[in-house]
């Protein structure tokens, strides 16, 4: 980020752990004043922490990583372009760079089989189009994101779907980019026991919207365009 000559932030969200995580950044923080803790006082799940960190970001483009570099962060400049051609929102693809001959993705036989599974299923159950809702790497419009985050409930890992089901309901110009991404050691995400509550979160998602659960008090943003952009591979 600093060869980019460009301001940023990196916001760290410690959801309520209980290792050195929080000690750590801080004592990074001391000497790098673009870096920021954000610490929850008790543990309430991945899609709380993500919202708490993207709603206290400033940046008019905001990135939301998960911590343990599965996706490097140069895959950036891909969403970044992206964006530039015109999307709301960006979100990073294992589906999609698996097809392609100049990425690399490194993952599990099992997480692989189930992901595809869980993908498909998504598909039939209404966010239609997209290959991968939950690639850890996905990039945001200030407004988007704070029309999105703003609206948001879901704490656990379901909240990308939710995220990415409101957005194809609101008309936002999703892009769908192929990343870089290697499976990481000590992953929490239990595949199986995970997706099923995933899919249960997607019918809750689902049930808010028809009962207008995630009606923006004040919408800034009026996408121009509507539905899926298709992007040539970089």
């Amino acid at each position: 980020m600093q060869d980019r000559g460009r301001p940023y932030e990196v916001l760290v969200v410690d959801d309520g752990s209980t290792d050195t995580t929080a000690s750590l950044v801080e004592t990074a923080a001391s000497s790098l004043p673009y870096i920021q803790l954000i610490r929850a006082p008790q543990r309430q799940g991945k899609g709380a922490a993500v919202r708490r960190g993207m709603q206290a970001a400033t940046g008019q483009l905001q990135l939301f990583a998960d911590a343990d570099g599965a996706t490097p962060i140069q895959e950036l400049a891909r969403l970044e372009q992206a964006l530039a051609s015109g999307a709301d929102l960006a979100i990073g693809s294992r589906a999609l760079a698996s097809r392609l001959p100049d990425y690399a993705v490194q993952a599990r036989f099992a997480r692989t089989l189930f992901g595809n599974l869980f993908n498909f299923i998504v598909r039939q159950c209404g966010l239609k189009e997209i290959t991968d809702t939950q690639c850890g790497f996905k990039l945001f419009r200030r407004p988007v994101a704070i029309d999105l985050f703003g609206v948001s409930s879901i704490d656990g890992y379901g909240f990308d779907l939710e995220l990415l089901y409101v957005a194809q309901q609101r008309g936002y110009r999703i892009a769908e980019v192929p990343v870089n991404w290697s499976d990481q050691p000590g992953s929490k995400v239990r595949v199986l026991r995970d997706g099923l509550a995933m899919l249960r979160e997607l019918a809750v998602i689902r049930r808010n919207w028809a009962k207008g659960s995630y009606s923006s008090q004040a919408q800034n943003f009026h996408p121009a365009t509507v539905g899926h952009l298709e992007l040539p591979p970089q």
